[in-house]
């Protein structure tokens, strides 16, 4: 037997590396001798590094960088091997560095990013997968090309303060000083969203208000970045702004495509080829995917869906475990996910659910596997007796 657990993290709880081998646990206390891979998943967004480290091997390497209110953050990033780096830019940008009482959209920035990238620089990377996702910062990118040489510059020649709200008064940009050797990198941005930088479904409006913004300021900053992007159009010859996807993370997505050419890709769709997800897949009797929570919103570059995408090519049935699921749930089903479950086995605190995860997930695998084992026994001997009569129809009497 073989079986493939493709899962995502569950966040504040378990990263994906964690949440595999907790369904690894149970399923092998009902099958022993069963052949677990685990291909911990990510979608481009917080857990990419990880789960891509724990998948094909690498470093996971440290330094510390500015983080989105200015504050030096712990940040990492990971080498793979071959001159690839992973990223992401919640590690240096994210949201959760910021105490909810500080949180300020106006003012966030993505300038540790930028140091993260200037660090695989170094070490001599030549493709940059840069993971969008998880942000505090709503400035377009602004901080992060600052980081790498790129300067923002008010009607009477002064650098731009950090944040969004900032780029209000933008008259220049002076990209000179952007990093060589950039020029030689390939940068593939992994993003599970398609909203363009400005407008009802930009960076500002849809994400906004998650990083604290209000009404008010929803609409400073969608201004704010409609400048930027008014201002990088005569810069550069070409207006990037409506873009699918360049509204990820704050519309660090429109920095990345308009000045450092990226390509875009789905995350789930990146970290599945990088992993050898497909290759996984071959001969496997099952695949064990989920993420915290499951709902209508996870056919939308999800990884539950893009795990299920490749399992239906290799012709491999899918099971997912979710700590829990939203209303809407079963179009999963239709998007080759056969059964969804949750975990909580009644009612209990989010807290409870966060602290007992690992458990949950171990004890749900378990309660699977023996359903499997039943599901075998019970379609072994119908199997076996039609065997058995088709074999006596083609025989001739005596």
């Amino acid at each position: 037997m073989k079986i493939v657990i493709a899962p995502d993290s569950f966040k504040e709880s378990l990263c994906a590396p964690e949440v595999a081998a907790a369904i690894a646990r149970g399923w092998q206390h009902v099958f022993p001798d069963a052949e677990c891979l685990l291909r911990p998943m990510a979608d481009g967004g917080e857990g990419t590094v990880d789960a891509l480290l724990a998948a094909v091997g690498g470093q996971r390497r440290e330094c510390r960088v500015r983080g989105p209110m200015g504050d030096p953050v712990a940040a990492h990033w990971g080498w793979l091997g071959q001159g690839t780096a992973v990223i992401e830019m919640a590690a240096a940008s994210g949201l959760h560095w910021v105490p909810r009482a500080r949180r300020d959209a106006r003012l966030a920035s993505s300038f540790g990013t930028g140091e993260l990238i200037k660090q695989a620089l170094d070490a001599g990377a030549g493709r940059i997968i840069l993971g969008l996702g998880g942000s505090a910062s709503n400035d377009g990118g602004a901080g992060l090309l600052q980081a790498l040489g790129v300067r923002f510059l008010d009607a009477r020649g002064r650098e731009l303060g950090p944040g969004g709200a900032a780029l209000a008064a933008l008259e220049r940009l002076d990209s000179s000083g952007l990093d060589a050797r950039l020029r030689e990198v390939r940068i593939e941005v992994a993003a599970d969203v398609d909203n363009p930088l400005c407008g009802p479904r930009g960076a500002s409006a849809v994400f906004g208000p998650q990083k604290g913004a209000t009404p008010e300021q929803v609409a400073e900053l969608d201004d704010a970045l409609g400048r930027f992007a008014a201002v990088a159009a005569a810069t550069l010859g070409e207006d990037h702004a409506q873009f699918p996807g360049v509204g990820a993370a704050g519309g660090l997505g429109f920095a990345a495509r308009a000045f450092l050419a990226a390509s875009f890709r789905p995350g789930i769709e990146l970290v599945a080829e990088l992993s050898g997800l497909a290759a996984a897949m071959a001969g496997a009797d099952l695949v064990i995917t989920g993420e915290g929570r499951m709902d209508v919103q996870t056919l939308h570059g999800k990884t539950p869906v893009g795990v299920a995408r490749v399992a239906r090519h290799a012709g491999v049935p899918v099971i997912a475990l979710a700590g829990s699921l939203g209303e809407g749930y079963q179009a999963l089903h239709d998007a080759g996910i056969e059964a969804a479950f949750s975990l909580a086995p009644g009612p209990i605190s989010l807290e409870q659910a966060l602290a007992g995860a690992a458990e949950q997930l171990e004890a749900r695998a378990v309660d699977i596997a023996r359903l499997w084992r039943l599901a075998s026994r019970l379609a072994a001997p119908r199997w076996q007796g039609s065997q058995d009569n088709a074999g006596a129809a083609g025989r001739e009497p005596n």
